[in-house]
């Protein structure tokens, strides 16, 4: 299903997706599996309210209409818990579940939590990538070290194919 890379997990295109369960801005339960028969776009990004995560939120929220058009669902995953996702999604007004990795439990099944540097300091911390999800559960995109201010207009792209 995965493979090992360096020390972390690589998923891989056409391989079955990581199920997982998390819990959302709203307090209930979303489990990946539960939602097999629709395209899947999980989108991890590092933390609420900053400019970078601000911008691909925002972005997504813009053309949330093309989204469900393509009968997709968004899934916004972070390690910010609940009430840090309530307020962002409030805030940015967000259409869309944001779920709560406090742990980073998923970001680490996924390969997304990695080491980093910012002012040459090093810590670990979620690489902003999104996996499209095919309606039968199977990995169809993996979109690593994504753009915020592209991302949008490049998942729509890949929803498409």
């Amino acid at each position: 299903m995965r493979g090992i890379y360096r020390g972390v997990t690589v998923i891989e295109e056409g391989k079955p997706a990581p199920d997982f369960e998390l819990t959302g801005d709203t307090g209930e339960t979303v489990k990946l599996s539960e939602l097999k028969g629709k395209q899947v776009v999980v989108y991890f990004y590092p933390k609420d309210d900053t400019p970078g995560c601000t911008t691909q939120a925002c972005g997504i929220r813009d053309v949330y209409g093309e989204f469900e058009r393509e009968g997709a669902v968004v899934l916004g995953v972070s390690p910010d818990d609940e009430a840090s996702h309530v307020r962002f999604k409030d805030k940015y007004d967000l259409p869309f579940p944001l779920l709560a990795d406090v742990g980073h439990k998923v970001a680490d099944e996924y390969g997304v939590w990695t080491e980093k540097s910012f002012a040459g300091r090093k810590y670990m911390g979620v690489e902003r990538s999104t996996f499209v999800i095919a309606e039968d559960g199977t990995i169809k995109k993996v979109m690593r070290k994504v753009k915020p201010v592209t991302h949008a207009d490049d998942v729509l792209a890949s929803l498409r194919t």
